[in-house]
């Protein structure tokens, strides 16, 4: 990356397994989920891990994002990640863990923003109708105590990181309409089923439903969610209708490790993101890569 352009990783992960629990990254491992078998990135991947895996970026700032710990040690993880940035000023910003459906999210929701560097939540809500693809058991977006706890983030001052499919993104673009002061960060992409028949065009009309709302913004990361052998070939398209339609000053560039490295290192990532913003100009590329996040997650970096 050019050395004038001060890198904020939006979306990364810690995980210590000796200290939270994490279904997803326990065995049996299967290759028959959303993104097959996660044995490759299934043990301890701390702060010191993640730094030298970022040495050769010029990282300035980190947004850390829920890494799946078990439902009930939410505030564990939030804390453990806490104490992280206390000792070594990294991660910036988290996005925490609630299950906004629950009649009790007011009392999460409230606990996890009282930490000082929480600033959002994440609750995966990708629902697709083949078992294999979906993350949840029913389309939780459609359900009134989700909605519910969703309206409760703005009393916070909390954001949403949005992980959903393509399909259901025109109704959450209708919903979302009613909170516009609740920033919302779409997650990798949105995640487009190119398997799906019409999967594509699926992908590009919910993607213009969300740009539509100027409280949303997306992150530029997750390509192995689109092809687990992507190519850069592959991902400049999705790129590329990712930034015209939400613009550069909504987009942000993000390494998604240790989960994206089932699909490549993360320096083939981010040169193939260097590769793509090399067509915008500086302010541009100093947006994509660090701006925007510092100002969506209030990071107070001041780039």
């Amino acid at each position: 990356m050019d050395a004038r352009i001060p890198f904020v990783d939006a979306h990364f992960h810690l995980w210590d397994l000796g200290h939270l629990r994490y279904a997803w990254l326990a065995a049996p491992f299967e290759d028959a989920g959303p993104n097959g078998s996660v044995e490759a990135i299934a043990s301890n991947y701390l702060i010191d891990d993640y730094l030298a895996e970022l040495a050769d970026w010029n990282l300035v700032g980190a947004v850390h994002v829920e890494a799946g710990a078990a439902p009930g040690q939410a505030l564990d993880e939030t804390r453990w990640v806490e104490a992280v940035a206390e000792a070594r000023k990294l991660p910036n910003a988290i996005v925490a863990f609630a299950q906004l459906e629950r009649p009790d999210a007011e009392g999460h929701l409230a606990a996890q923003a009282a930490l000082p560097h929480v600033r959002g939540i994440r609750q995966i809500v990708n629902w697709h109708p083949d078992n294999r693809r979906s993350y949840t058991d029913r389309d939780l977006t459609q359900d009134r105590r989700w909605r519910r706890g969703f309206a409760l983030l703005e009393g916070f001052g909390l954001s949403f990181d949005l992980q959903c499919y393509p399909a259901q993104m025109p109704r959450l673009a209708a919903f979302l309409r009613n909170w516009p002061d609740v920033p919302v960060i779409l997650n990798h992409l949105g995640m487009p089923v190119v398997s799906d028949p019409d999967g594509v065009a699926e992908w590009r009309t919910g993607l213009a439903a969300l740009a539509e709302l100027p409280n949303v913004a997306v992150k530029l990361s997750g390509l192995g969610f689109i092809h687990r052998h992507w190519t850069a070939e592959i991902a400049r398209p999705f790129l590329r209708q990712a930034v015209d339609l939400f613009g550069t000053a909504r987009c942000m560039f993000a390494s998604d490790v240790p989960t994206d490295r089932l699909f490549a290192p993360a320096d083939r990532y981010l040169r193939v993101y260097q590769d793509f913003a090399a067509d915008f100009s500086l302010d541009e590329r100093r947006d994509m890569f660090g701006r925007n996040a510092d100002r969506i997650y209030r990071l107070g970096l001041e780039l």
